[in-house]
C-alpha cells in the first residue's frame, strides 16, 4: 500500500473556500451496502482457547456471555459466528436503560390499529388483521421456529435495568413466549401473520405462542460495569477477552490492512501500547491510525495522533 502524497490528505482546510475533492476510499470496516449480506466481511482473529469456549456454548445451546474491555472484539465475535456458520443476517438488540424483554420480544401498535380500524369502518372496508400492527423484536425473531437457528447479539447487557437479566431467565430456559394480544383471539383466528424484526416478511403465529425449534445462538456482551445474578450466570457460558499483546496487534493490522501496512505500523503499535497502559484504548483506534498513515496522512501533525489514540476512560 503506497502512501498518497502528503499534500493530498488535507481535504478540509478551514479557509471557507469551496473546492471539489475526491474523497478517498473508506476503511474496510466503514464500508456499507444497502444489502447487508453484500457488506465486506472483515476477518476476525480469535485464540483457539477462546474459540473452544464459543464451541462449548454452541454444543450446549447456551447463551455466550462475553466480557472484556472496550475494543476487544466482543460484538464482532457475534458477527463472525453468524458469518462462519451461515446463520443469516445477525439480529442485534442494543441494550440501554429503557430496554425491556417485552420490547425485545414484540411490539404492538394499538393506536395505529384503532385508527386504521376506524377508517376501514368509515369506508365500509374489511378491517386490517391485528398482525399488521405486531412486529417481533430481535429476541422474538430469533425464537421463530426454523430449520437452522438464528444468531442474536444482545449488546452491552450491563447498561440495562438491574432486573433485565432475571427477566430473561424464562425465555432462555424454555425458548418460548406468548403474545397476549393474540392469545385472546377466538379459535377461528388462531393463526395470525406478524412482521419480523429484520423486515424479511411475515411469520405465522399459532394461538399467540412463539416456540423455537432450535434455540438461537445468543451472544451477550458486557463491559463488566455490573455484576449479574447467579441464576443468570448459571444459564450462560462465560468468555473473558483480554487486550491483545504486541504480536496479536500486528496480526490484526495485517488481517485488516494487509502485510504491507505493517511497515508503517511499528511505531504506531508502540505508541498504542504506551498509551494503553495508563488509559483504556480500543484496538480499532490503532487500525484507524495505521489506515491514516498508509493513506498519506501526517500523524505527526499537531494533536492528530492524540485525537486518534484518545483514551476512552478518564477526563477528556
Amino acid at each position: 500500500m503506497t502512501p498518497a502524497p502528503e499534500a493530498d490528505w488535507r481535504l478540509f482546510r478551514g479557509d471557507g473556500v469551496p473546492r471539489a475533492v475526491d474523497l478517498p476510499s473508506a476503511p474496510p470496516w466503514r464500508r456499507f451496502s444497502p444489502v447487508p449480506e453484500l457488506r465486506p466481511e472483515l476477518p476476525y482473529l480469535i485464540e483457539q482457547r477462546h474459540a473452544d469456549v464459543v464451541n462449548a456454548a454452541l454444543h450446549l445451546r447456551r447463551p455466550l456471555l462475553v466480557t472484556g474491555p472496550a475494543g476487544t472484539g466482543k460484538s464482532s465475535l457475534a458477527h463472525a459466528v453468524a458469518h462462519e456458520l451461515c446463520l443469516g443476517r445477525l439480529l442485534r438488540w442494543p441494550v440501554n436503560s429503557r430496554s425491556t424483554v417485552k420490547d425485545a420480544l414484540y411490539q404492538y401498535d394499538a393506536i395505529s390499529r384503532l385508527r386504521e380500524s376506524s377508517l376501514s369502518r368509515d369506508r365500509d372496508e374489511r378491517e386490517p388483521s391485528i398482525g399488521t400492527f405486531i412486529r417481533l423484536g430481535p429476541l422474538g425473531t430469533a425464537l421463530v421456529p426454523s430449520t437452522a437457528p438464528r444468531c442474536l447479539l444482545i449488546d452491552e447487557m450491563d447498561k440495562g435495568d438491574v432486573d433485565l437479566p432475571n427477566d430473561l431467565l424464562t425465555v432462555f430456559e424454555e425458548g418460548v413466549f406468548d403474545i397476549p394480544e393474540l392469545t385472546r383471539l377466538p379459535e377461528d383466528m388462531a393463526d395470525v401473520e406478524v412482521q419480523t424484526y429484520d423486515h424479511r416478511g411475515t411469520v405465522l403465529v399459532h394461538q399467540g405462542r412463539v416456540q423455537c425449534a432450535e434455540f438461537p445462538v445468543v451472544v451477550i456482551t458486557s463491559n463488566g460495569e455490573r455484576d449479574f445474578p447467579p441464576a443468570f450466570l448459571r444459564r450462560c457460558i462465560r468468555l473473558q477477552l483480554q487486550q491483545p499483546d504486541r504480536q496479536r496487534l500486528r496480526a490484526i493490522v495485517a488481517a485488516h490492512l494487509g502485510e504491507e501496512a505493517l511497515r508503517a505500523a511499528d511505531d504506531l503499535i508502540e505508541a498504542f501500547l504506551r498509551r494503553r497502559a495508563p488509559g483504556e484504548l480500543a484496538t480499532d483506534q490503532l487500525l484507524n491510525a495505521v489506515f491514516l498513515r498508509t493513506g498519506g496522512v501526517d500523524l505527526d501533525a499537531e494533536g492528530l495522533l492524540d485525537a486518534v489514540l484518545h483514551q476512552l476512560t478518564g477526563a477528556m
